[in-house]
């Protein structure tokens, strides 16, 4: 049987996702409990990374065992063992060829900005006090919308075949005295949204055209693009399945 794990963490206290050899990450810290609940090495594959103290309302990963599970009974006990900075939302039962990774058809992200101090929301959101056009930004935002190269926005090192990505959705809203952005895609490259994020606030500060911001885009190269927002605003907030998938 496969299952889908969704999972919550803040990912102030790990590097990222993924499983590394020196590093604590939450792929072992959920590995080591579900062997631990199962009496069984567990390994589970995720719909892909997020980078160190990047966070996550929905990571989903799946298992495959041969046996059945009690969803609830394992929901439960996960939590029980698991560090509180790591949740275990739901189990669901899904088709045994469904893959986290390369059945995904969309992953959201939020970007969130404090633009005054607050102390309630250190290391989950980027405190920015400089004066921004959103109106501005989200000009911006529309020029990403659709299937396009957004190799300017990828970390250097990179083990892709290429940079074509599709974005459904890219802007900006203000929530609850946040500044937040919104972006939904069909994939997304390594430290592409932090670098999206930079480089729109570049357009907000006016130390960039929207025509400036589209020759980015264009031009391919890292170097011309805006820096990377810190990690600790950026959360994975959804990642969808075809419901055929599921049983």
């Amino acid at each position: 049987m496969k299952y889908f794990l969704d999972i919550s963490y803040n990912g102030t206290n790990y590097h990222g996702w993924q499983i590394q050899s020196n590093a604590h990450t939450v792929q072992e810290e959920l590995q080591e409990c579900l062997s631990k609940v199962l009496r069984t090495p567990i390994e589970i594959m995720g719909s892909g990374r997020t980078d160190t103290g990047v966070h996550a309302k929905q990571q989903v990963a799946h298992l495959e065992l041969d046996h059945t599970l009690d969803s609830n009974e394992i929901v439960f006990k996960m939590n029980s063992i698991l560090p509180v900075d790591i949740s275990v939302n739901k189990v669901n039962t899904v088709k045994t060829e469904a893959h986290a990774r390369f059945d995904a058809t969309e992953r959201s992200y939020q970007y969130f900005i404090n633009r005054s101090k607050s102390p309630f929301t250190t290391g989950l959101s980027y405190y920015f006090n400089h004066q921004l056009d959103v109106e501005l930004m989200n000009q911006a935002a529309k020029e990403l919308i659709g299937e396009q190269d957004f190799e300017s926005f990828s970390k250097v090192k990179t083990e892709v075949n290429n940079f074509i990505c599709t974005i459904n959705r890219a802007e900006w809203l203000l929530e609850n005295d946040q500044l937040v952005f919104h972006v939904r895609a069909n994939r997304f490259l390594r430290g592409m949204v932090r670098a999206l994020v930079g480089t729109l606030l570049d357009v907000g500060q006016g130390k960039l055209t929207v025509d400036e911001f589209v020759n980015v885009i264009k031009a391919k190269n890292r170097k011309v693009a805006g820096r990377a927002v810190p990690a600790h605003g950026l959360f994975l907030t959804e990642v969808k399945y075809p419901e055929e998938i599921y049983l």
